[in-house]
């Protein structure tokens, strides 16, 4: 009979704990992700809105994937690059000579998909206005034209301040590198063709909006893009729901090229070549 109660006496101790388990919540989160917006406002390196200066051509390419370097939340339009308060600093390494983003080391994320997830008790309380967001890999389709006919290919473009590639693919192209590449380095290869080719945009010709470049600058040849919260982002401590953060970045015709045929396509084939990768603005906007 003893044997008994203790058995039963086990039981509802482990029920009981079972349903203390249950009731037990995960530590909420901060949480990035990335959106891509075709029709959002296409800015300058001074986040203004440009147009396409003459002799070029632009188009808006289909996003597949992105991945950032560097994540940083600046509480007003003085705070320093580097002197707010800093959530992400992906891997680097000295493996090409000098200093650079490990591409191998690099998470890359699709539209939507979590980049970082933080818990909210690492992360400084107070009021933020701004985003700072250090973007380094874009993965797109484009359209091209060549013999008067269009096909559709993949680019790789490499925007980070430096990168440093042992062998990248595109499908199954392969880009042997091992060694660093500057900030414009591409590659692209068609989809359903067996052609594929790599190459280098100007230095500083890569498009980095930063509305705050007379109070905060960045770096030259660095990718920080800059963007504002409609309203400010306030973590005070008490949250207890993931705040998700999510990063609009204007793609609206963000692939520019010089224009050898006025016709508004992009074509390699008659000698157009690449000039701007840049994304063209950054919206940010939180829930809670």
């Amino acid at each position: 009979m003893r044997a008994k109660f203790l058995f039963f006496g086990l039981i509802i101790a482990l029920s009981f704990f079972s349903c203390q388990k249950d009731d037990v919540t995960s530590e909420p989160n901060l949480i990035i992700k990335f959106k891509f917006d075709p029709n959002q406002v296409r800015l300058n390196n001074l986040g203004q809105p440009s147009t396409i200066p003459s002799g070029n051509a632009a188009q808006t390419p289909n996003f597949n994937s992105i991945s950032a370097h560097y994540f940083e939340l600046a509480p007003n339009a003085y705070t320093q690059l580097g002197q707010g308060t800093v959530l992400y600093h992906a891997p680097e390494t000295m493996a090409g000579g000098d200093n650079a983003i490990d591409f191998d080391q690099s998470k890359i994320v699709a539209e939507d998909e979590v980049f970082l997830s933080i818990p909210l008790s690492q992360v400084t309380q107070g009021s933020y206005e701004w985003v700072r967001v250090s973007l380094s890999y874009q993965n797109f389709d484009v359209s091209i034209r060549n013999a008067g006919n269009d096909y559709t290919g993949t680019f790789a473009s490499f925007v980070g301040f430096n990168t440093y590639l042992s062998t990248h693919n595109i499908g199954n192209n392969s880009f042997p590198v091992n060694g660093n590449r500057a900030q414009g380095y591409w590659a692209f290869a068609l989809n359903d063709f067996p052609f594929a080719t790599s190459g280098q945009a100007p230095a500083g010709s890569t498009t980095v909006p930063n509305p705050l470049a007379t109070t905060s600058p960045i770096p030259a040849g660095s990718c920080v893009v800059t963007g504002k919260f409609p309203n400010n982002l306030v973590i005070n401590g008490s949250e207890t729901k993931d705040v998700v953060v999510t990063l609009s970045l204007s793609i609206n015709n963000s692939i520019e090229w010089t224009e050898v045929n006025a016709d508004g396509k992009y074509e390699p084939s008659a000698g157009e070549n690449i000039v701007d990768m840049g994304l063209r603005g950054l919206i940010p906007s939180f829930s809670k």
